[in-house]
């Protein structure tokens, strides 16, 4: 018999949450083939077999949260599938007691008798566990398995059920404090590993930056006419669409070079600027938000980056993204106008310390040519949040100025990012 175990991931990932069993016992898997998804706090990771041969067991259940180096699965080597039609059925699964151990355990009073110890319980692991960390007694947990486990969902179902009172307290209590019954109307979601992983490093930066945004406002007529000119020659050229996006990047990438704070992280008492232009671009997915890095930005033209772009908008929402695709940001760039965000102020994604927020672009009547006339224009607001424990506003707005006048102006975009 070979265990399967839960390999290092990354330095930053220590544990994961089973989302999908890919295998189930009794399935024949071959060395190399996924077995399992993992849910990690940034992206969904299948997990291999280093094993040719059958999956004899698994030791935990979709939903429970697994550690780097736990054992996870049984796989009999070199054993055929063929060779075990009972554990292949879907009705008998790989866990199920041998007939003598069911036996003794239908014999055995310890399981129904309330005042058994939990040790002569049989339960999952997930379901030991879970008990241990709300105190609860398993022994005391009502279980639907005709062999008398209790699962992981039995637990929950104990947890969540409603004491029961004293007689003398019952008695004394109004009828008006019984409990309402359940509202249909409400439905409880369990939230994401993920989800729950963004809503804890958000909460996280807002307790920890000192955040402020700082806004302006962009004319992109000069950007605009120049991709209704380009466009055509480009997409035959590059096989990729001229975006706004590359023009974005390479403004900031430009403006980083002069403001290099806004291209830092905070390390203890340290400062450490990079020299380097990884730009994270926010993607919006099912999942929720997710933020992959095009790496060398400076180093890339318009069609790599509008390509890049591309590739991993795709990855995003396919969840085909892998940690390297996340790792070594170093700016981020945020596009609320895709859902039609007029104005925003977004929050850092730590540990950097500046974010780009672009908007809708509305036709606007603007005051031009020394504001003899008025002109209707392509405008958008765009907006920088900043960490102020080391960028000051003069660099904030100067940095965000910088941008404006490089996408006024997109010829600057070629000799100054």
């Amino acid at each position: 018999m070979a265990e399967v175990k839960v390999p290092e991931l990354a330095e930053s990932i220590t544990e994961g949450t089973i989302s999908n069993w890919l295998k189930q016992p009794g399935d024949q898997v071959a060395k190399g083939e996924a077995i399992l998804e993992l849910e990690t706090d940034k992206v969904n990771v299948d997990i291999i077999s280093d094993y040719d041969g059958v999956l004899k067991e698994t030791l935990f259940e979709e939903g429970d949260t697994v550690n780097v180096g736990d054992t996870i699965a049984i796989v009999e080597e070199g054993a055929s599938a063929a060779a075990h039609p009972a554990e292949s059925a879907p009705a008998q699964p790989a866990k199920e007691a041998a007939p003598q151990a069911k036996a003794e355990q239908e014999a055995a009073p310890a399981v129904e008798t309330p005042s058994a110890p939990a040790a002569n319980v049989i339960a999952s692991p997930a379901a030991r566990r879970l008990a241990r960390e709300k105190g609860i007694d398993l022994s005391q947990v009502p279980t639907v398995d005709p062999l008398g486990r209790v699962n992981k969902q039995d637990v929950v179902n104990a947890a969540n059920a409603p004491k029961q009172a004293a007689p003398q307290q019952q008695a004394a209590a109004p009828k008006s404090a019984a409990p309402a019954p359940q509202d249909d109307r409400v439905v409880v979601e369990k939230m994401t590993r993920r989800r729950q992983t963004i809503a804890k490093n958000l909460k996280n930066v807002q307790n920890t930056a000192a955040i402020l945004t700082t806004f302006n406002e962009v004319d992109l007529s000069a950007v605009m006419e120049l991709r209704k000119k380009r466009k055509d020659a480009f997409l035959k050229e590059h096989d990729v669409k001229l975006g706004f996006m590359s023009f974005f990047t390479k403004a900031v990438v430009a403006a980083l070079k002069q403001i290099p704070y806004l291209n830092a992280e905070i390390r203890d008492n340290e400062i450490l600027v990079k020299k380097y232009y990884n730009i994270g671009v926010a993607v919006s997915t099912d999942s929720g938000l997710v933020v992959p890095v095009v790496r060398d930005a400076d180093r890339k033209n318009f069609a790599e980056i509008e390509r890049e772009i591309a590739e991993l908008a795709k990855k995003a929402r396919d969840s085909k993204l892998t940690l390297a695709d996340m790792q070594d940001g170093t700016f981020t760039i945020t596009n609320g106008g895709t859902f039609g965000s007029l104005l925003s102020t977004p929050i850092l994604n730590a540990p950097q310390v500046g974010i780009l927020g672009m908007h809708s672009i509305k036709y606007r009547p603007i005051a031009v040519e020394n504001n003899t006339k008025i002109e209707i224009r392509p405008m958008m607001y765009i907006a920088l949040s900043y960490d102020h424990r080391i960028v000051d506003g003069k660099e904030a707005v100067t940095f965000l100025v910088k941008i404006k006048e490089m996408l006024e102006d997109p010829e600057r975009l070629l000799l100054e990012s």
